[in-house]
C-alpha cells in the first residue's frame, strides 16, 4: 500500500467551501447534493406530514373521548361491544396508508441499490483507524486518508473531517465506491450524499453517488470500531471534468504532485472568484 503519512498540498492551501457537512446547531438533514439524498429528504418530508397528520388526528379523538365520554356527561356508560363499520375502517386505512409509504420507500431501495454506469470507480477500504482509497480502473494505487490533528489544520478546514489525502473525483459524474475492510467492521458513510454502507472483512459492498457540484464532502465512519472510531472521518473533493483529468493523469505516478497541483489550481480559482465578487458592485452600477 503506497501510504501517504506527509501532509497534502490540500492541507497547505486553504480549503475549498465545504459543501456537504454538519453546522453548529444544525436541525434535519444536510443539504441534498446527490439524487439519492434527494429521493431520501423527499421521502422523509412525505413521512413528516402523514406521522403528523395521523398524531393530531389521534389526539383529537383521545380528546373527544376525554369530553364526550367522561362520567360527568355520560353517568351511565355505553355497553357497546363492537362496531362491524369501525373495525373494517380501523383495518381498511393503515393498509392503505402502509401502502402509500411502501410504493415510494421500494422505489427509495431501488435507487440507492442499482448502480448506473459508472465514470468512476473507487475502493475504500477501511483500517484502524483511517480509510485507504485506490481506483482501480485508473490505475492509481492505494493510499491512505489520515485525519489531520488540530496542529495540522489549516485556515477554513473542519476539526475531526479534514483528513491528509482527499477522495477526488469529477462533479456530476457517477462514481461506483466498492467498501470493504482490513480487519475489523467499519461503516462508510457521507450524509450529503445519502449513503452508508458497511464495510465488512472479506466481503465487498458497494454504493453510488453523483456530486451535484464542486466542493468537499465530508463524512465519517459510522460503525463503532474501537479506541479512534470517531476519528477516521472522509473528505471527498468534487472537481470539474478537466480538473480531474488532469488531477488522475498525474496522481497515477506522483499522488503528492497531483494534489499540489490541484490545490494550487483551486486557490488561484477561489481568488479569481472572490476579485470578481468585489468588483460586482462597481460593475452592477454600469
Amino acid at each position: 500500500m503506497a501510504a501517504f503519512v506527509v501532509i497534502s498540498a490540500f492541507s497547505a492551501a486553504p480549503a475549498l467551501a465545504a459543501t456537504g457537512m454538519a453546522h453548529p446547531w444544525q436541525f434535519g438533514y444536510q443539504k441534498a447534493e446527490s439524487p439519492v439524498m434527494e429521493s431520501i429528504t423527499s421521502f422523509h418530508s412525505m413521512l413528516v406530514v402523514i406521522i403528523t397528520a395521523i398524531v393530531l388526528f389521534v389526539l383529537a379523538l383521545i380528546l373527544y373521548s376525554a369530553v364526550r365520554f367522561n362520567k360527568k356527561a355520560n353517568p351511565i356508560p355505553s355497553k357497546t361491544s363492537h362496531n362491524t363499520l369501525i373495525e373494517v375502517a380501523w383495518t381498511i386505512i393503515p393498509i392503505l396508508i402502509l401502502v402509500v409509504i411502501a410504493i415510494p420507500s421500494f422505489r427509495l431501495l431501488y435507487l440507492e441499490e442499482t448502480i448506473p454506469d459508472a465514470d468512476v470507480t473507487v475502493k475504500a477500504t477501511g483500517y484502524q483507524w483511517y480509510w485507504g482509497y485506490s481506483y482501480p480502473d485508473e490505475g492509481i494505487e492505494e493510499f491512505s486518508a489520515v485525519m489531520l490533528e488540530d496542529n495540522e489544520l489549516k485556515d477554513g478546514q473542519p476539526r475531526l473531517l479534514s483528513v491528509d489525502n482527499e477522495v477526488v473525483v469529477p462533479a456530476g459524474k457517477v462514481v461506483r465506491v466498492i467498501v470493504t475492510a482490513a480487519d475489523v467492521i467499519h461503516s462508510f458513510a457521507v450524509p450529503s450524499f445519502g449513503i452508508k454502507v458497511d464495510a465488512v472483512p472479506g466481503r465487498l459492498n458497494e454504493t453510488w453517488f453523483q456530486a451535484k457540484e464542486p466542493g468537499i464532502y465530508y463524512g465519517q465512519c459510522s460503525e463503532l470500531c474501537g479506541q479512534r472510531h470517531a476519528y477516521m472521518p472522509i473528505a471527498i473533493r468534487a472537481v470539474t471534468e478537466e480538473q480531474y483529468a488532469a488531477w488522475k493523469a498525474k496522481a497515477v505516478d506522483d499522488l503528492e504532485g497531483a494534489n499540489a497541483t490541484l490545490a494550487a489550481e483551486l486557490k488561484t480559482d477561489r481568488t479569481v472568484a472572490s476579485l470578481d465578487k468585489v468588483a460586482a458592485p462597481a460593475g452592477s452600477s454600469d
